[in-house]
Parts: structure tokens; C-alpha cells; sequence
């Protein structure tokens, strides 16, 4: 059987498609085997089929040799934080994030919640995968159940496999582990540091709901005076507000009025399975992730002087000159979770930033997290008795940048070669960490190609000169096209 939902790092695919029940099974089964995995957690987010698969992964992880603990329904950190915390050789959580209503996928880790990839066993998972006779797949299933579910059950959350035949087998169990996470995530603030908040928060009917509900009681608990005014909270795997990802600008608009509205410090919203979080500020302000970056690195460097900081480099003037002006040590990485997470190892760093809102800290088991960053950025509103949008302001005008500008091309090799012979000469660096990335003295710019589609990525920014790097931006994407 040929199993086309592997990717770089993750597993993703089209409902029925690429991924269903038997696909699962497979997964959970090559897993054990390949990772020689005797204990794995698992976790699923709010979509309909999440269920399912998660239990049809978790008949190939017992099949495949071992025990399963099954944390229920969580976000992508939750299982990251369980597989170090617990100790186990391996997590996966059952999450299609941000992806459209029709697929699902899958994000793996190994021991001490290290990153599974192609470059470190995730292809020879699905190789081994393939490998196994469809009839035994389909018999092993139906060993857990009493028959297989049609692909119309099968989208609609139905399972074939069930959770009482799995506990039979002596090898699965489910914990609640929300109370050793939420102590972990409030451990990074210090509660006398918090004066009167008001935050919305938006978590899009993903499963974002349920994890801010316990760290709201735990708040609540320790007198922490934050209010939260919720919206599209309910978990909802038909996503009835639409598929949450507040990375797109027409899904802000629900958290900006909130904002507004209610007259709150910060707005907050999550995507599926809120590994990312992406903020408002006081006026209903959208904040580009680039500069939370810089934001959280300072605050890491101020309680962790000389500390190192990972970023990406599609824009970092602004980083590079908040953690040296700051006393640490700034050090570029190539854009990607396992590339973020593979170099803050390898150099101690506290604290990694991307701009596309994935932030990595070093005692979270160097993974990205999208609840330490808000509670970081809610304890600096208080320590420094500013506005978000002030904390932003200065950076923004010392460093303009253009945001990400994603552009479909017919030929994007050509496009870029003909950016490259414009401009290649001209430049003072030129740097290939990730794209292509060139530098002028008082302005740069960075272009990278998709790996999946026919899409260039140009990032843009100046020193100082927003009217210069809106002139660069619009002469490169007229070049490109």
C-alpha cells in the first residue's frame, strides 16, 4: 500500500483519501516497531475524525508492542509536555491544525518530546507502514471491534474501534494530565508580577477551550487578577466560526471588536490545536509575530542575562538587535519546527522565535508552546506598566517590515532567478540559511519557495524607513510576477 500523507515533518491528508482508519493502524503499528517504543501517550484535537483515528493509532501502537496512555482531547503541547514529563519513548497527537475541514494528520515526537522528521525516522515509519499485508490491517481492526466503519461514518467522528475493546487489552489506559501542565504553564510567570487584566480570548472551537478553562481555574485559585471574556470557546469540531487560524487577516476580525468592545489590555487568538497564538493589542490591533519575537526575547534575557536566542531568518533585524542590545546572543536557524528545536539543543538556548508565531522555550523541552507566550507577554503588560501597543510601537518604526507576502507563480524558479539577477550584485550579505536572503545597509529582504506548491514567500524590511521598505516590497513583487 502506497501512503502519501508523510510530509517533512508531520503527517497530513485528505480525509479517506490518504488518511483514514487502516492508514492509522499502520502508523501506530510502524511507530512501536521502528522506535522500539514501549510507552507512547496519545491525544487528538476537536475535529470529528480525530477520535477515530486516535484510537485506530493507538490498536497499531499496542499491536506494534506498546502500552498506550491516552490523554483524551489535547493540543499538539500537551502531548509534548506529557511524553517528557511522564517519561515515555513517544507521543503523537491526531491534529490537522489549521488545515481545511477534510483532512487530518498527525505530529510525532520521540523520547524526551524530540521532533520526529524525514531526517530522523518519520519516512522510514511510513516505509515500514506500507509494508504491512491490507488483510491482516483490516483483521486486526476488526479485533478491536465488531466491523469496520463506511468513509461516510468515518468523516462523520464514527469508529470501528473502540475504546472498551482497547482497555481489554490490558495495554491501554487514559490520564488526565491537564493539572501537571497547567501547573508547568504558570510557572513561567510569577503571580505578584500580575495587576488588573482584562484579556479576550479566542479559541476559535478548537482546543484551546478546554486547556485556558484549567489555567483560568488555576488563576482563579491563586487570586491572580485576570478576567478573560471568551468567544467561539466551546470545542467544535465542525469549526462553525470557520477553521481557525488567525495567521489569515479575515479571521481577525472576531478577536479585534472583541478587543474594542470590551475595552481589553490584549486580545488572544489560537489556531486547532494552539501551538501558535497570535495577538491583539489594546486597540484591536493585529501584532505581527515578528516582534512578540523580540518582546519574549528580552523578557527571557532580563530574568537569564547573556542567555542565547534562536531565530528564523526570514526578518531578524529587529531580534538580533533586541538580544545583543540586551546582553545575549543572538543565533539564526534555518525556518522549521525540527530545525528550531534541533539547534536550541544543541546550543542551550532559552528561548526561539519564528515569525509565523511558533515560539520555543528551553524548559518546555525546547518545543513551541501557544499558551507560555501570552501568559510572558500578559506579565510584561504588568511589569512595565505599558501598552501592548506601545511595547510594539518603537520596534515597528525602528524596524518596518513587510509581513509574509505569499505569491503563486507560474515558474517560481524563474521569478526568483530573475530577483537574484537584479539584485544579487548589489547586495553587502547574502545568505542561504533558508532561501535567499540579501542585504542593502539600510534594508533586506528575504525569498523563500514552497516545498508543496508553486509559491514564492518574500519577506521585506528596513531600518527606520517604512516609505523604503514599502518601496522595495512593491518593486520585488512587480519583478517576481
Amino acid at each position: 500500500m502506497k501512503i502519501t500523507c508523510f510530509k517533512a515533518y508531520d503527517i497530513r491528508g485528505k480525509l479517506v483519501e490518504q488518511l483514514d482508519e487502516q492508514v492509522a493502524y499502520r502508523v501506530g503499528r510502524a511507530f512501536s516497531e521502528h522506535m522500539k517504543a514501549k510507552t507512547v501517550v496519545v491525544g487528538g484535537d476537536v475535529r470529528l475524525t480525530s477520535e477515530p483515528l486516535k484510537l485506530a493509532l493507538a490498536a497499531g501502537l499496542i499491536d506494534g508492542g506498546a502500552k498506550v496512555t491516552d490523554l483524551g482531547m489535547t493540543g499538539t503541547e500537551e502531548i509534548y509536555f506529557a511524553t517528557k514529563h511522564l517519561g515515555v519513548d513517544g507521543g503523537i497527537e491526531v491534529t490537522a491544525s489549521h488545515n481545511p475541514i477534510d483532512y487530518n494528520g498527525m505530529k510525532l515526537v520521540k523520547t524526551d518530546s524530540k521532533p520526529v522528521s524525514g531526517d530522523t525516522g518519520l519516512f522510514a515509519i511510513r516505509d515500514l507502514a506500507e509494508t504491512y499485508d491490507a488483510d491482516l490491517v483490516k483483521s486486526r481492526l476488526e479485533h478491536y471491534s465488531d466491523s469496520l466503519v463506511t468513509s461516510e461514518q468515518f468523516i462523520e467522528g464514527q469508529s470501528s474501534v473502540t475504546q472498551t475493546k482497547l482497555a481489554g487489552t490490558g495495554l491501554y489506559q487514559q490520564l488526565n494530565n491537564m493539572p501537571a501542565y497547567v501547573e508547568h504553564m504558570l510557572s513561567y510567570i510569577k503571580a505578584d508580577n500580575i495587576s488588573p487584566l482584562k484579556l479576550v480570548v479566542n479559541a476559535g472551537n478548537g482546543a484551546a477551550g478546554s486547556a485556558l478553562d484549567a489555567i483560568e481555574s488555576a488563576i482563579q485559585s491563586q487570586n491572580i487578577p485576570i478576567e478573560f471574556i471568551k468567544i467561539h470557546h466551546t470545542p467544535d469540531g465542525s469549526f462553525p466560526n470557520g477553521i481557525p487560524n488567525p495567521l489569515l487577516p479575515e479571521s481577525r476580525a472576531d478577536t479585534a471588536n472583541a478587543v474594542k468592545e470590551h475595552k481589553a489590555h490584549m486580545g488572544i487568538a489560537w489556531d486547532g490545536d494552539f501551538d501558535r497564538c497570535f495577538l491583539f493589542d489594546e486597540n484591536g490591533d493585529f501584532v505581527e509575530g515578528y516582534y512578540i519575537v523580540g518582546l519574549l526575547a528580552k523578557a527571557f534575557l532580563d530574568k537569564d542575562p547573556g542567555s542565547k536566542i534562536i531565530y528564523d531568518p526570514r526578518v531578524y533585524w529587529n531580534t538580533e538587535d533586541i538580544v545583543t542590545s540586551a546582553g545575549g546572543v543572538p543565533i539564526k536557524s534555518k525556518t522549521g519546527h525540527a530545525f528550531i528545536k534541533e539547534r536550541m539543543r544543541a546550543d542551550d538556548a532559552v528561548y526561539g522565535g519564528e515569525m509565523s508565531a511558533h515560539h520555543y522555550f528551553r524548559d518546555f523541552a525546547y518545543c513551541d508552546s501557544g499558551m507560555i507566550p501570552w501568559l510572558l507577554v500578559a506579565e510584561l503588560l504588568c511589569t512595565t506598566n505599558k501598552p501592548l501597543s506601545q511595547l510594539v510601537k518603537e520596534r515597528i518604526a525602528a524596524f518596518p517590515s513587510s509581513g509574509e507576502i505569499n505569491s503563486t507563480l507560474a515558474d517560481p524558479d524563474a521569478s526568483i532567478k530573475s530577483v537574484l539577477d537584479k539584485y544579487e550584485s548589489e547586495a553587502t550579505v547574502v545568505d542561504y540559511t533558508d532561501g535567499i536572503g540579501l542585504e542593502f545597509g539600510t534594508w533586506r529582504f528575504n525569498l523563500r519557495k514552497s516545498n508543496t506548491e508553486p509559491v514564492v514567500r518574500l519577506n521585506v524590511e528596513s531600518k527606520g524607513d517604512i516609505a523604503l521598505m514599502e518601496e522595495k516590497t512593491k518593486e520585488l513583487l512587480a519583478l517576481l510576477k
